[in-house]
């Protein structure tokens, strides 16, 4: 295995999806950085542009909505035809609102399944071809720590989130040598979705936005946010050539917050 390690992903083609905020903008960026081409998949196309101009041709926008999934699959169908194989994949959405799971809807749970699930599960299948050719292939999943922990109050997104992670391990018992797939579990990070998450806490229970993120903090050993470049740096290892032997893990960036093993 040879490789320089100040761009370990040089010569290969990303699809980083939710690329234009948090995670997946930190993720896209360093990728290039990195040597990586990345397209770059998300809804609002003014962000994409953005970072493109930032990125200076090594970022391409794709501008997508992972609920539509048909339209979605013919974008990446016309990205393989143009530009040959993506060998690295990384799954990567907003989570469905917060909420017990008494008050969840039928449709919130076929939602969620849809835009994590089943929008993965379409983007591997439709890039697997091109991976094996290549010898090649990282898919990588954004996922939370409530696969190891359901989060209080958010019934839905540790259904669905529990899900990945089963699907996930599945898929690592069945992708051939040189193909890897494995999950990355945020914790609380210092994202749009985080903020918005502590906005409804805040209105559900009557506290100050203060007081909830001073609550969430307590229970983090590291005592601070932790940065999407942070998550995404474990990202971009798992997808170098030194995580070959890396298979089915749900690796936690969280600051030690999760007391489980």
């Amino acid at each position: 295995m040879t490789f320089d390690p100040a761009t370990p992903l040089a010569g290969r083609r990303a699809l980083v999806c939710g690329a234009s905020a948090g995670i997946g903008r930190a993720t896209a960026r360093l990728f290039v950085q990195q040597g990586a081409t990345v397209y770059g998949l998300a809804r609002r196309a003014e962000r994409l542009a953005a970072l493109a101009d930032e990125l200076d041709g090594a970022f391409l926008p794709v501008v997508a909505d992972l609920d539509d999934r048909p339209a979605t699959l013919a974008t990446v169908a016309g990205l393989l035809e143009e530009g040959g194989p993506i060998e690295i994949l990384v799954n990567n959405t907003g989570g469905p609102p917060g909420g017990p799971l008494a008050q969840a809807t039928e449709l919130a749970f076929v939602e969620a399944f849809g835009r994590h699930l089943f929008a993965a599960q379409a983007l591997v299948v439709a890039l697997l071809p091109g991976m094996k050719a290549r010898g090649y292939g990282r898919i990588l999943n954004v996922v939370s720590t409530s696969v190891k922990e359901p989060i209080p109050n958010l019934g839905v997104s540790n259904t669905v989130r529990g899900a990945v992670a089963a699907w996930a391990k599945s898929w690592s018992l069945e992708l051939p040598p040189g193909l890897t797939i494995n999950n990355v579990l945020p914790g609380y990070t210092d994202t749009e979705r985080l903020d918005s998450l502590g906005a409804a806490t805040a209105a559900r229970t009557g506290q100050g936005v203060l007081a909830v993120r001073a609550a969430w903090l307590a229970a983090v050993p590291e005592g601070r946010l932790i940065a999407p470049e942070e998550t995404a740096a474990a990202l971009a290892f798992l997808a170098s050539p030194a995580a070959g032997a890396i298979r089915g893990v749900s690796l936690p960036v969280d600051g030690g917050r999760l007391r489980s093993l």
